[in-house]
């Protein structure tokens, strides 16, 4: 068994690389960083050291051309090496990549090998704008240590225990098998992360909680979790379903997709276009960003109050339908970017839901922290909790673990 213990966390966009280099020993982070517009103008790397002669300092910013991910995951070990944190140290246990889509195929994390890489690069189609930049960012990082594991922690995985029931789509049988069409799930990191972390803060054991996990970030979705196994989540063949997003639609009639094909003329790739990145909080008031959107609403801009209207309304949707599916909640946790930070979502979606046993602290509720805490009065039945979720510590997790054995 290796002794070494720090992971290195890839998550390769098509023209972004984030990373974070962790010890497993103690969970602590090392340095974080990001390259951004790869093979564009104005390219730049971000890195901040956390340990080592550079921690202290503040972020280092490195602009200038990055052509492609080769040179992009170069440049970060040329930064990680100046802090004594270099990709040849003998330290490194594993990098572990964020794969978005992992299919039926792969439902826990896997050791990268020829075979595997094929797999995922199989399964392209069902995330064409996600897994392709994954696929580059394992290439890469296998040139550079070749000697080391390369571990896929895929988004889809946490979702895989979900009852066939729930993961098919009522539409013929041989026409889904063929195309794989099915309820996959996404975000499943976070949703694992969250879910683990909510047992943590109530003082229970994992396998006794019961918690609605709610990620709500640009991206946003919803999963009912009983012991810590999921049993259903909003997203669904791709992350288009579900919440009402930032940029994306949610849940939609699909009549609405040949409506505007026979009658619109609309292309496949521009109804694409429109439900994925012109829709959700953008189509409905023009702004994506949920500070603006509250920021208009209570300046009284109706178009802002009718986006913000109908995002809490689909939460409480998903809420109580969660609700039914678990029988009994524990807690719903709220996690990701608005999720953690915009107490009037948290206050809106929990509003009127008293009979299912939820309430807010509405003064502990409007407290910033970076901790997760409940916000929610002792007499609850359910708790509502706020959880920072952490993806890049979860893949980590996945990696060493797997690597450890």
């Amino acid at each position: 068994m290796t002794t070494a213990s720090r992971v290195l966390v890839l998550n390769s966009g098509s023209s972004s690389v984030k990373y974070q280099l962790l010890d497993m020993a103690d969970s602590t982070r090392l340095a974080v960083g990001l390259v951004e517009r790869i093979g564009e103008e104005g390219s730049r790397l971000v890195h901040e050291p956390l340990t080592g002669p550079g921690a202290g300092g503040g972020k280092r910013e490195r602009p200038g051309a990055i052509a492609d991910h080769a040179t992009a995951l170069r440049a970060v070990a040329a930064e990680l090496a100046a802090d004594g944190l270099g990709l040849d140290s003998p330290e490194l246990a594993a990098v572990g990549h964020r794969v978005v889509h992992g299919g039926t195929r792969f439902t826990q994390p896997a050791v990268i090998d020829d075979e595997v890489l094929a797999e995922i690069r199989n399964l392209i189609p069902l995330a064409p704008l996600h897994n392709p930049a994954n696929v580059t960012g394992i290439e890469v990082a296998r040139s550079l240590r070749p000697d080391i594991p390369q571990v896929a922690v895929f988004d889809t995985a946490f979702h895989s225990t979900m009852p066939e029931h729930v993961a098919r789509y009522a539409i013929d049988a041989a026409t889904a098998e063929k195309y794989a069409i099915r309820r996959y799930g996404f975000h499943g990191t976070s949703h694992a992360y969250v879910s683990r972390a909510t047992a943590a803060l109530l003082g229970r054991p994992v396998e006794d909680v019961n918690v609605i996990v709610l990620h709500l970030g640009n991206g946003a979705s919803a999963s009912a979790v009983r012991g810590g196994v999921c049993e259903e989540t909003s997203m669904g063949l791709t992350p288009l379903e579900g919440l009402v997003m930032g940029t994306r639609s949610g849940d939609l009639d699909p009549a609405v997709v040949l409506h505007l094909a026979r009658v619109g003329g609309f292309s496949v790739d521009e109804i694409d276009s429109l439900l994925n990145k012109k829709s959700g909080l953008l189509g409905l008031c023009g702004d994506n960003d949920m500070r603006e959107v509250l920021r208009r609403a209570g300046e009284g801009e109706e178009s802002a109050r009718l986006a913000f209207a109908a995002y809490v309304h689909r939460l409480k949707k998903y809420i109580g339908a969660y609700s039914a599916v678990l029988g009994r909640v524990d807690a719903v946790a709220f996690t990701a970017g608005v999720g953690e930070n915009a107490h009037q979502v948290r206050e809106a979606a929990v509003d009127g839901l008293a009979e299912l046993g939820l309430a807010l602290d509405l003064e502990a509720n409007a407290v910033r922290s970076s901790l997760p805490r409940l916000v929610s009065p002792d007499y609850a039945r359910v708790a509502v909790a706020v959880v920072p979720t952490d993806e890049e510590l979860e893949i980590a997790t996945q990696a060493y673990a797997l690597v450890t054995r």
